[in-house]
C-alpha cells in the first residue's frame, strides 16, 4: 500500500481514518510521523513519504505526531489475513516473541534461519524484527507512563527495556519528550477519575464500523463459568501470560473498546492487549470485508443491515481446541458445563476482586495428567480429548499465532474425532484463518435455505467461492439470521 503514492495521498487529504496502519505519512519538512487521519493540516504533496509501519519511519529518524498519536492506530489488517511468513511474524511480534525469546526464538518457531526472516521483514515492513519490537516497547512504555503511576524504572523493565538509560532515550526519540513529561501532559489533559491502583484503564481503536452483538454475545453465550462472565456491561475473563496472570474486562462504545486490565506482572501489558485486541478482531478491515460479501445480492441485505461484523476468536488457541471438543454434538449450555468442571477440577484459582472470576483455564499439561474415567462424556469424546491434550503437551501439535493454517489443518484432522466441522471452527476462531468456512453446520445450512441459498455442503461451498478469502465473515452473517443468544449483547 505505502508504494502507491497517488492512493496513500488521496487518504491523507481526505483524512480517511480507514487507512490507518495501513501506512504512516513521514513529513521531510518536520521530521513528523503520522497516521492517514491526522487532524492537521495536510502537507504539501512533495513534503511527504510514506513507510509501511511505524518501525520504519522511526529507524528513518522521524518522531511521532503528538496530536494523532500514530503508535495508537490499529494494527494492519494484513497481519491477520495472511499465514506466509511474514504475517505469522509480526502476529508473534506484537505477542511480545521478541521480548522473551529473542530474533533466533521468534525464527525457530517459524522454521527460518534469523537472516530469512530480518530479510523478508525489512523489504516487506521496512524494519526488522528488533526495530518492530522496539516500536512496540515504546507504545507500552508511553501507555504505562500515561495510565499508571508506576515508577519509572519499572516501567522501563515492564515494557522490555534492557536498561533505564535505553529506555529514556527512545521515549524521547520516538516521542520528542521526556518520560517525565509524557506523565505530566497525561495528567493535565486527564478529565477521569484517580485511576484504580493496581488497574491498567486503556482504549482499544478500531477501524469503523463494528458491529458488537455477535461479538461480545458469542463470548458471553459460551462463557465458561469461573473464567468468563458478563458483568456491568463488560465482558471479563482471566488471562494465562508468560510472566504471570490477569483479569481484563472489555466495554464496546461506539468508536473503540473500553480495557480494564489487572496484571500480576506489568512486563505482560503488551501480550494482554495484543491477545485482547486478537480476540475482538480489531484489527480487521470491515469496509473490504463487507464490500466483498456484499458482491452476492443474497448476502448484501445482511450486510447492509448490520455492517462490521467480527470474527470472535480466543486468547489461547489450546484452550479453544479443547473447548471445541467439549462442544461436539451437545448444546451451548452442554458445553460450558462440561468446561466448567475441567476448570473446577484442574484449573489454577485466583482471586478477583471485582467480580466472580475464580481460575484460570487449565493448560494442557494439567489437562494431560487428568484421568479420562472422571469425564462424563461419551467414550469416544474421552479418547478424543485425550489424544488433543496429549499431542498438545508434549509439542507434536503446535496452535497459535505462528501456526501454518494448512498444516495445522492436516494434524488437527489426523487426530481420532476430528471432522470438519471441528477443524474449521478451531481454524476461524483459534487460528485466526479468515477464510474458514463451515457449510456442513446445522445454523449455516438453515440460513442458507432460509436466504435461498444452496444448503447442501457441497453446493454452498461452491457459491461460497466468491466470497473468499472472508468466508469466516459470511458465516458470521449467516449464524446472525438466527435468534440465538450468541447474536446478541446480554442485558
Amino acid at each position: 500500500m505505502h508504494t502507491d503514492t497517488e492512493r496513500c495521498v488521496r487518504a491523507v487529504q481526505s483524512k480517511d481514518a480507514r487507512f490507518d496502519g495501513w501506512f504512516f505519512t513521514a513529513v521531510l519538512t518536520t521530521r513528523i510521523y503520522c497516521r492517514p487521519s491526522c487532524p492537521v493540516v495536510p502537507p504539501k504533496v512533495e513534503n511527504m513519504t510514506f513507510y509501511p509501519s511505524a518501525a520504519a519511519c522511526q529507524q528513518a529518524g522521524f518522531r511521532a505526531c503528538k496530536r494523532c498519536r500514530p503508535d495508537t492506530s490499529p494494527g494492519s489488517p494484513e497481519w491477520n489475513a495472511r499465514a506466509d511468513a511474514v504475517a505469522r511474524a509480526m502476529r508473534l511480534i506484537r505477542d511480545g516473541v521478541v521480548d522473551r525469546e529473542g530474533v533466533p526464538g521468534l525464527a525457530s518457531r517459524l522454521g527460518y534461519s534469523t537472516r530469512q526472516i530480518e530479510r523478508q521483514l525489512l523489504a516487506e515492513l521496512g524494519a526488522g524484527p528488533l526495530a518492530l519490537a522496539r516500536a512496540q516497547r515504546a507504545q507500552t512504555a508511553r501507555l504505562l507512563i500515561e495510565t499508571t503511576g508506576i515508577p519509572m524504572a519499572e516501567v522501563a523493565f515492564a515494557a522490555g527495556f534492557a536498561s533505564i538509560r535505553t529506555f529514556n532515550d527512545t521515549v524521547r526519540e520516538v516521542f520528542a519528550l521526556a518520560p517525565g513529561e509524557l506523565r505530566t501532559r497525561a495528567a493535565r489533559s486527564r478529565s477521569t477519575p484517580p485511576r484504580t491502583p493496581g488497574v491498567i484503564a486503556l482504549r482499544l481503536p478500531y477501524r469503523a464500523p463494528l458491529n458488537p452483538s455477535n461479538l461480545f454475545g458469542h463470548l458471553a453465550a459460551t462463557s465458561v463459568p469461573g473464567v468468563e462472565e458478563w458483568r456491568d456491561g463488560a465482558y471479563r475473563r482471566t488471562l494465562s501470560l508468560p510472566y504471570g496472570h490477569g483479569i481484563v474486562a472489555l466495554t464496546p462504545h461506539p468508536d473503540h473498546i473500553a480495557c480494564r486490565l489487572f496484571l500480576t506482572d506489568p512486563r505482560d501489558l503488551t501480550i494482554a492487549i495484543s491477545r485482547c485486541r486478537w480476540m475482538l478482531d480489531l484489527d480487521a478491515d470491515p469496509v473490504a470485508v463487507d464490500d466483498q460479501l456484499r458482491t452476492d445480492p443474497l448476502l448484501a441485505p445482511l450486510v447492509d443491515k448490520a455492517p462490521g461484523r467480527r470474527v470472535p476468536r480466543t486468547v489461547d488457541a489450546a484452550e479453544f481446541a479443547v473447548r471445541a471438543v467439549l462442544g461436539q454434538q451437545v448444546s451451548t449450555a452442554a458445553a460450558r458445563t462440561h468446561a466448567a468442571r475441567l476448570v473446577t477440577a484442574h484449573g489454577q484459582a485466583i482471586d478477583d476482586p471485582e467480580g466472580g472470576l475464580t481460575h484460570l483455564f487449565p493448560s494442557s499439561a494439567a489437562l494431560a495428567a487428568l484421568d479420562p474415567q472422571t469425564l462424563a462424556l461419551p467414550r469416544s469424546r474421552r479418547t478424543t480429548l485425550t489424544t488433543l491434550v496429549g499431542a498438545l503437551a508434549d509439542g507434536s501439535l503446535r496452535l497459535g499465532l505462528d501456526s501454518d493454517w494448512g498444516e495445522a489443518r492436516a494434524q488437527l484432522i489426523a487426530l481420532p474425532g476430528f471432522g470438519p466441522w471441528t477443524v474449521e471452527v478451531i481454524a476461524m476462531r483459534a487460528l485466526g484463518d479468515p477464510d474458514a468456512f463451515l457449510p456442513g453446520d446445522l445454523g449455516m445450512r438453515r440460513a442458507a435455505a432460509d436466504l435461498g441459498l444452496p444448503s447442501t455442503p457441497a453446493a454452498l461451498t461452491e457459491r461460497a467461492a466468491a466470497w473468499r478469502p472472508w468466508r469466516a465473515y459470511a458465516v458470521q452473517y449467516l449464524w446472525a439470521t438466527d435468534d440465538h443468544p450468541i447474536n446478541h449483547l446480554p442485558a
